[in-house]
């Protein structure tokens, strides 16, 4: 009896609890929907929701910024052209600053521009574009000669760069212009890193998108280890896995990196005390980067750590497509297909041996040929060659006519033609271009021939070998299907993070604390000298006391 009553007691409690619950989540309920936020009541449902870009509800509006767009000439223009069309057509406010005379830039739909003077007209830009093709040129001179003649050309772009720099840091009424503009970020490429010390300068976080800097700066700003055992240096054309005559020599040449970097850098860096007004250099002003925006993929790339702050981009343009103009359709059709052939914004013409070396190979095949190319022909050109000053490279090889793509291994041509599952034909001239050969050509993909000893022969059997030797076309199938079997597209990444760093006013969170240690920190060299002193220490006090101890214990056997 007493075990029912407690059972009945026990229920009846049980039962009491769980009504004064209901009730109490009731009034609960009602006072949230009459008291608003908790906190005082003086916050608005506003302050709180999260500053995502995807509005809380449908009546909230998404968030737009003002974004300034500092970009490189050249081929570096096509990506960061397409993230400043494409922010610009989300409805963000987008400025471009351009230089009134360049290769390549200009105005667009979905952004402003504002143009600055420069010292120099487009017959300038046009001799240091045609002396590129020197390096192309088989000469008999000797090889210091040929060294001299790549150094003098080299200091012609440098100087270049710099003086269409100068012109905007310190055109006083621009930067003035923009400081009133209240931009939320800086998007640059900072090979050339005008636009970070213009950040720097209005107080703006940095956005940047590039290939690489072939000191590596890129990676020591944003932090991300390199460890030369497995990290393959620029030039090298090594892979990750080296045996130890490579890793010395992987070794040496990244000890030599400060070095190659104060050579290309240290005029920027007195154009930065000068601009700044502070003796700040380059690779500091650039490791103050919200987000670094990388046009690689580790489909070919080598895996190797990266920071969170680090986002891989590659392709990043593979899907700004447009029509093909009217007078390219009757090239792109027939039953053969039709092959590309660019060597990028560098070069877009060769010398007239290596011209006609082409050209006998494109008269031996039955594919049509569209080739930018801006030199002059002697001779007569075969019919199914179509020579033209600008082509729309990715746009040709995302039709499906496209049997194979001739190119010089630029990151841009490289990530289109992997992204449309073109084989590719690869003469390398210059920079990263020999290896981002070797390593699509390591991975059965193309071919890479050797532009300073090409002949007819080896370009017609390379372009069979290509087209019908059905290895290539798979296996760049299979790392196109890779590179494409991502969660988010490159430029919608791209955004994302864009707008991120826009929205947070940077991305500080995310910046390692290594840019906080100097060397012997870094590497814990205090640490070790610290941790061998201690030992050094039990070391020597363990000696002197099994002496003391054996100096007693022999006494002792004296006396006994």
């Amino acid at each position: 009896v007493r075990r029912s009553g407690l059972q009945i007691h026990f229920t009846t409690l049980s039962a009491a609890l769980l009504v004064i619950m209901l009730l109490s989540m009731q009034v609960k309920g009602a006072v949230d929907k009459t008291a608003g936020p908790v906190g005082g009541g003086n916050q608005r449902p506003e302050e709180t929701k999260g500053t995502t870009n995807t509005p809380a509800n449908d009546s909230d509006p998404p968030f737009l910024g003002n974004l300034l767009v500092i970009p490189m000439d050249g081929s570096h223009w096509v990506d960061l052209k397409a993230l400043a069309q494409e922010m610009g057509r989300r409805g963000h406010r987008v400025t471009v600053v351009i230089p009134e005379v360049s290769i390549r830039m200009g105005p667009g739909k979905y952004y402003d521009t504002v143009t600055f003077p420069v010292p120099y007209d487009k017959a300038v830009i046009d001799s240091i574009m045609v002396a590129n093709k020197d390096v192309i040129k088989k000469s008999t001179v000797s090889f210091m000669e040929k060294i001299q003649k790549q150094f003098t050309q080299f200091q012609k772009i440098k100087g270049f760069l710099h003086s269409t720099a100068e012109s905007l840091l310190f055109n006083a009424s621009i930067i003035s212009q923009l400081e009133q503009q209240n931009f939320d970020a800086v998007l640059t490429d900072p090979m050339v890193p005008t636009g970070a010390l213009i950040a720097r300068k209005l107080g703006l976080p940095i956005v940047n998108l590039l290939r690489g800097i072939p000191c590596l700066l890129d990676m020591k700003s944003a932090g991300c280890p390199s460890p030369p055992s497995y990290v393959p240096r620029f030039f090298t054309g090594y892979t990750d896995k080296m045996n130890f005559k490579e890793r010395t020599i992987n070794t040496m040449v990244a000890l030599l990196e400060p070095l190659m970097c104060k050579l290309l850098f240290w005029q920027f860096d007195y154009i930065s005390h000068q601009f700044l007004g502070e003796e700040v250099g380059i690779a500091e002003v650039l490791s103050e980067s919200a987000v670094w925006l990388l046009r690689i993929d580790m489909t070919l790339e080598l895996p190797r750590p990266l920071m969170p702050n680090t986002i891989l981009v590659g392709g990043i343009n593979c899907n700004v497509r447009d029509a093909l103009p009217e007078d390219l359709l009757p090239w792109v059709s027939g039953e053969h297909g039709f092959i590309v052939f660019t060597l990028g914004t560098a070069v877009s013409e060769m010398p007239e041996e290596t011209t006609t070396i082409f050209l006998e190979a494109f008269r031996q095949i039955p594919q049509k040929v569209i080739w930018r190319y801006t030199g002059q022909i002697d001779g007569n050109l075969p019919d199914n060659v179509k020579i033209m000053k600008w082509v729309p490279q990715n746009d040709l090889l995302a039709h499906p006519g496209a049997r194979a793509f001739i190119t010089h291994a630029g990151s841009h041509g490289l990530y289109e033609g992997l992204c449309h599952a073109v084989p590719m034909v690869m003469v390398p001239l210059l920079a990263e271009q020999p290896d981002n050969a070797e390593k699509m050509a390591s991975r059965g993909a193309g071919i890479l021939l050797n532009i300073f000893s090409v002949t007819t022969e080896d370009i017609v059997q390379a372009l069979n070998n290509v087209i019908n030797d059905t290895r290539y076309k798979d296996n760049i199938k299979t790392l196109s299907e890779l590179h494409k079997d991502q969660p988010i597209n490159p430029l919608e990444l791209s955004v994302y993070w864009t707008e991120f760093v826009m929205r947070h006013k940077g991305a500080k969170h995310l910046r390692p604390a290594v840019h906080d240690l100097n060397w012997i920190q870094y590497y814990c060299l205090d640490v070790v000298a610290f941790l061998f002193t201690i030992l050094l220490l039990v070391v020597v006090l363990t000696v002197k006391c099994l002496k003391v101890f054996l100096r007693k214990l022999g006494g002792k056997r004296k006396r006994d």
